[in-house]
């Protein structure tokens, strides 16, 4: 009876002490499977790929110089009503000088600056270009905000400000530079406004003659209120392609891609 009772604990110790390897080698595997996922890149998200990207986009106004973001020159398609050839030439504009960073409320009329400032607008950036033939000059700005959210918001009060027969949209204030063709284009020589959100940007517009006409109401000339449209679309489009475009997707540390 002794014997057969030692021979039992014995079985028992055996059995247990398997356990314990088996538990030890699961542990010790568990443990190996942490490190490795410690060791292993981090990989992103979609999201965070987004919000990595959206912040690639938002600082760029603050990196970028300013000749970048305005070129010195920029190409556009003419207005439909125009091209009577269908061959659909690339007009231009050259830029003529850069404005020093301003507020958004000194760089915009009262109406714009009330919009912008509810929704967070950080700065304004602004330079003038004429257009090929020296009769038009334009004014384009650029308003930065903390998001593409609050850019969409902003943009879309714009929108429904209608302005009264005649007059115009809620804009951006003109900038003249002396010794150039701009140098009389004043607020009050305004003709036409328009602005459009891209990013976390909002791209304003405003555009008259390189003379000294006065503020007309362009738009019962169906050719001078396309042409204008032209030049001052393409200018804004050209400024926004280069704040705007999208960067690429972030790649995790140590690996080829997210």
């Amino acid at each position: 009876m002794p014997r057969r009772s030692r021979h039992r604990g014995g079985a028992f110790a055996f059995f247990a002490a398997a356990i314990l390897l088996v538990l030890g080698v699961v542990g010790l595997g568990a443990s190996g499977a942490g490190v490795i996922n410690q060791l292993l890149p981090r990989r992103f998200t979609v999201a965070q790929q987004q919000k990595i990207m959206d912040w690639e986009v938002a600082k760029r106004w603050r990196q970028l110089p300013a000749g970048t973001i305005f070129g010195a020159s920029i190409t556009y398609d003419p207005p439909a009503i125009l091209d009577d050839t269908g061959s659909s030439p690339t007009l231009t504009a050259r830029r003529v000088g850069i404005a020093r960073q301003a507020s958004c409320a000194a760089a915009t009329d009262s109406a714009a600056a009330k919009v912008l400032a509810r929704d967070g607008c950080a700065a304004l950036l602004r330079a003038t270009y004429v257009e090929g033939t020296d009769s038009y000059v334009v004014t384009v700005g650029v308003a930065a905000f903390p998001s593409a959210a609050r850019a969409d918001a902003a943009q879309l009060s714009l929108d429904k400000s209608k302005p009264a027969a005649g007059g115009l949209a809620p804009g951006v204030r003109t900038v003249r530079f002396a010794g150039t063709p701009a140098a009389g284009f004043t607020d009050s020589r305004r003709q036409l406004t328009g602005s459009a959100s891209d990013g976390s940007y909002i791209v304003m517009y405003a555009i008259g003659y390189t003379d000294d006409r006065p503020r007309v109401p362009v738009s019962a000339d169906s050719y001078a209120d396309a042409e204008m449209t032209s030049v001052g679309t393409g200018v804004a489009e050209a400024v926004a392609s280069v704040l705007g475009a999208s960067p690429q997707p972030p790649h995790c540390p140590g690996a080829p891609g997210c």
